[in-house]
């Protein structure tokens, strides 16, 4: 298994990282990959990156709650460390109308020109959507083309919103706990499509499946997801790992 998105080196995992990273290794995880949020999380997801060669590996991005007045400065951030080092992906990057819609407009841009930037590195996008489909699917159109890849993570849209993300070839959605949640309805919504072109994901420390539901998530619980995935389309627990896992390496290249 491959958890393709996990905030490990927030402070939530300070005091046990070491532990956790013990059991999600002896659980079977084979990588972590750690998206970015803004400039302070930069440092410590790299920091972690450093401690653990091989195992964890860091996206570079602007997360689009960290949009704000100070949106240029951060970006230009973004912009100076994907040209110092290489990043798997760009992420996470997105649009977020869930909390707040007064910087929707910076949102779409910063969110644009991450993508451009990930187009000219040849690497995929972490696209976060939150009650904001129609805006990303409108700015995706302005930029996409097939050289384009990347997932939409955390997916929890209806059947026609899954339909629509997975029009754009080289996507993938990104299934963390919330596929476990009785009141999602994602398990319906993902019979109507393949399990080809999905990828396992936690989100740690949020969002943990049930029976773990309202606490602290941490890689090793992805299994669950995996469960409920294989339950979803019939299918052995082992063939789901084997499929979500080359998914995951051919998307990033690991």
């Amino acid at each position: 298994m491959i958890d393709t998105h996990s905030h490990i080196y927030l402070p939530d995992f300070d005091e046990d990282r070491a532990d956790i990273l013990k059991r999600a290794r002896e659980t079977g995880i084979e990588n972590i990959l750690m998206p970015n949020i803004d400039g302070q999380s930069i440092r410590p997801m790299m920091t972690v990156e450093e401690q653990n060669p091989g195992y964890c590996y860091s996206m570079m991005g602007l997360h689009p709650t960290s949009v704000k007045g100070d949106y240029e400065e951060q970006l230009a951030n973004i912009k100076y460390w994907l040209d110092q080092r290489d990043f798997i992906a760009v992420g996470e990057i997105g649009i977020d109308l869930y909390w707040d819609k007064t910087w929707e407009r910076e949102q779409r841009a910063v969110f644009r020109k991450q993508i451009q930037w990930a187009k000219e590195k040849e690497i995929p996008v972490v696209i976060h959507v939150r009650d904001a489909f129609d805006a990303v699917f409108q700015e995706l159109d302005k930029v996409y083309d097939k050289g384009l890849r990347g997932v939409f993570h955390s997916f929890s849209g209806s059947v026609k919103q899954m339909q629509r993300a997975l029009e754009y070839s080289g996507f993938m959605l990104g299934i963390n706990g919330i596929v476990t949640f009785k009141n999602s309805n994602l398990d319906i919504v993902l019979k109507e499509a393949g399990a080809d072109r999905l990828l396992t994901e936690t989100d740690a420390p949020y969002l943990a499946p049930v029976p773990y539901r309202g606490k602290r998530n941490q890689p090793a619980y992805m299994k669950n997801t995996l469960s409920k995935l294989a339950e979803i389309y019939n299918m052995a627990e082992e063939e789901m790992d084997i499929l979500t896992t080359q998914n995951a390496r051919k998307l990033f290249g690991i």
